[in-house]
């Protein structure tokens, strides 16, 4: 099938099909004798894979990792497993870091609504976000979460 019928049946764009190929997610497909690329059913189950990785939360570059241990002959569930307890420890750690936000945000409102500037505050811009509870959280809210975690993006 051309290019345009594998987007047609995996409800992607023909530019994402083509952005795959690139970074390394699918396979260079066959070529017709008039130079159409050729894909076959193989192409949209990779692609289904694909888009599963992501609604599970893991980017590209794991999927790669993924399917490299696959194209390797290997069955990667071992690997997928890791990945995906990694990935639940970095939702958690981001729920903690956005518990942390919401009360911050919350004291601050209550300042905002139980409170009036004086003439005399001493504020430079907002004197709600130079009050005593504007003082961040001794907890830094959202840092980069791999970052945090030990993981490395590339």
């Amino acid at each position: 099938m051309k290019i345009g019928e594998l987007a047609a049946a995996s409800g992607l764009t023909t530019k994402t099909i083509r952005f795959y190929e690139q970074e390394g997610l699918m396979p260079e497909p066959d070529r017709t004798p008039a130079g159409y690329r050729d894909y076959g059913p193989e192409h949209i189950t990779r692609l289904q894979f694909i888009r599963r990785a992501q609604a599970a939360g893991l980017s590209l570059r794991e999927a790669r990792q993924i399917l490299a241990v696959y194209d390797r002959g290997e069955r990667p569930c071992g690997h997928v497993q890791g990945v995906l307890e990694q990935r639940l420890d970095q939702i958690r750690a981001q729920i903690a870091e956005l518990v942390t936000l919401e009360a911050h945000l919350e004291s601050l409102l209550a300042t905002a609504r139980d409170g009036q500037p004086s003439a005399h505050d001493g504020s430079t811009v907002c004197w709600i976000l130079e009050s005593e509870s504007a003082e961040p959280p001794t907890q830094s809210v959202l840092p980069s979460v791999p970052a945090a975690a030990g993981l490395t993006i590339g």
